[in-house]
């Protein structure tokens, strides 16, 4: 691609070039490359210039206040007041394709399964061709890739999202973090539909204070969001009518979801074993279903996924019946299995104020007794672990310690720490035959809580990471135990 096309309406030089690739790693460089030389944190991206032209790189594009190093006339130089979104720009420009239909999500909590239900609902309803892309990598027919990053910096997401569209990905659902937000990663993204979950205390040791990290979460809807697009707004939010009165400004349709006179209002939910009842009003019109999963906000997520699609579909009788069919996220408080008794729950919670959380959101769906297996990972926080072991304790009926992680600890020492606040707890170092008693002694209208791990596939001991699924393995206990076996 040509120079002179690709900065088009971004920036402006009087030389040209063939550029065959964009990039911010200098290490990735090759012959005919545009170089982002980015300011960080940490490190300035023009440290990198020597070695960028080495590599072959013959466009430069710097801040207009960084120090060069001395470079031949060959070598054409950009200069910005803002690298990161002039490079944005750049890199979605050169890799050109998107998904026709793309919306987002922002919020301190509910990223991952608004994003995951709003997939679901796509193809639910019969469009295969969607995808996602977060915390949990990418999801797309015959695509799973894993990821690090919610949301990739700006080459790595364009690159990803031309790769998506080429194999016919025509619906996306992404995360927008913070982090993504403010140092400009999602510009250039043709985003149809924003929704906004919520905030709390969060990500201060990035952002100063609460304002800047909203003001990074509104970028999503004052700049990103195309000028016809729709915001889905959860409006029981403390900052729900900030974000409003900046989309009105910009004259973008606004989709309400809460519990009081919303577009998309909650007006009663009945927690049961594998689930809820809920009644919900969707534009007036009333709707009950059972949703199988569990806790408030999970309601409030399905609703959020439900606003993204009826924004470009607004058919509420096609899309509110397929709420009933939602899986939840792995790992997050995750209904595995079909065991005939009770209910069997895979949670990522490995923190106290997680563990917590979990446990009495579990509490209201518990006919019965309240089981928690779980352990504290090693070479972390040893401080948590005798608080989670008083929180499973004080919050469950019947608390079995195992294994998370030893690492190089031993793994009895690390157990023996939780069991001194939870003297009543049974002791089971191995992890699958932990959730194994769990799950044999389930009993009619218990509840099954395996923390800790959630999505991870492996355990670490020592300097091996040995393969391990909770889901896997609780879906073996049950499978065993209705053969019979256990």
């Amino acid at each position: 691609m040509q120079l002179t096309n690709l900065i088009d309406g971004i920036l402006k030089t009087d030389k040209n070039a063939t550029i065959s690739g964009v990039t911010v790693d200098s290490r990735l460089v090759k012959k005919g490359f545009l170089f982002g030389a980015l300011p960080g944190s940490k490190e300035d991206g023009a440290k990198y210039i020597a070695d960028a032209i080495d590599h072959g790189a013959t466009v430069l594009l710097v801040h207009e206040k960084a120090i060069i190093p001395a470079i031949s006339d060959d070598i054409i130089v950009l200069k910005t007041s803002n690298t990161r979104k002039d490079f944005a720009k750049i890199a979605s420009k050169f890799y050109k394709l998107q998904p026709e239909n793309i919306v987002a999500v922002t919020g301190t909590s509910g990223k991952t399964s608004t994003v995951s239900f709003t997939q679901q609902l796509w193809h639910l309803s019969g469009i295969t061709s969607c995808a996602s892309l977060g915390t949990l990598g990418v999801s797309g027919p015959g695509i799973r890739r894993y990821g690090r990053l919610t949301t990739p910096d700006s080459e790595g997401l364009h690159a990803e999202l031309a790769d998506l569209a080429s194999v016919g990905v025509t619906h996306l659902a992404m995360e927008a973090s913070s982090h993504g937000l403010h140092q400009y990663r999602l510009d250039g993204v043709h985003v149809d539909v924003a929704a906004y979950t919520n905030l709390s205390r969060d990500h201060l040791d990035y952002h100063k204070d609460m304002d800047e990290y909203f003001e990074a979460k509104a970028r999503l809807f004052s700049e990103i969001l195309k000028n016809d697009g729709t915001a889905v707004i959860n409006i029981d939010d403390e900052y729900a009518q900030r974000l409003i009165k900046i989309c009105e400004k910009r004259g973008v349709k606004i989709i309400t979801v809460g519990h009081h006179d919303a577009d998309i209002t909650v007006k009663s939910r009945m927690p049961i074993p594998d689930g809820q009842a809920i009644n919900i009003s969707v534009y007036g019109v009333d709707y009950s279903l059972t949703l199988p999963l569990v806790g408030d906000f999970q309601v409030m997520n399905a609703l959020c996924a439900l606003g993204l699609v009826l924004a470009k579909d607004n058919t509420p009788e096609k899309y509110v019946p397929l709420l009933e069919k939602l899986r939840g996220v792995p790992g997050r408080l995750q209904l595995v299995g079909d065991h005939t008794k009770g209910a069997v729950y895979v949670d990522y919670a490995h923190k106290p104020a997680a563990l917590e959380t979990v446990l009495k959101t579990l509490r209201p769906h518990t006919e019965n007794r309240l089981i928690c297996v779980f352990g504290c990972g090693g070479n972390r926080d040893a401080g948590k672990r005798a608080i989670m072991g008083k929180i499973a304790h004080d919050l469950a009926d019947i608390v079995v310690v195992t294994d998370d992680n030893p690492r190089y600890e031993q793994a009895e020492d690390i157990r023996k720490e939780i069991l001194s606040s939870a003297p009543d707890a049974i002791e089971i170092g191995d992890r699958a035959k932990a959730i194994e008693w769990g799950v044999q002694n389930l009993q009619q209208g218990d509840v099954l809580l395996v923390a800790g791990k959630g999505h991870e596939t492996g355990q670490i001991i020592a300097d091996k990471v040995l393969p391990f699924d909770d889901v896997e393995e609780v879906e073996k206990a049950i499978k065993n135990l209705n053969q019979g076996k256990l």
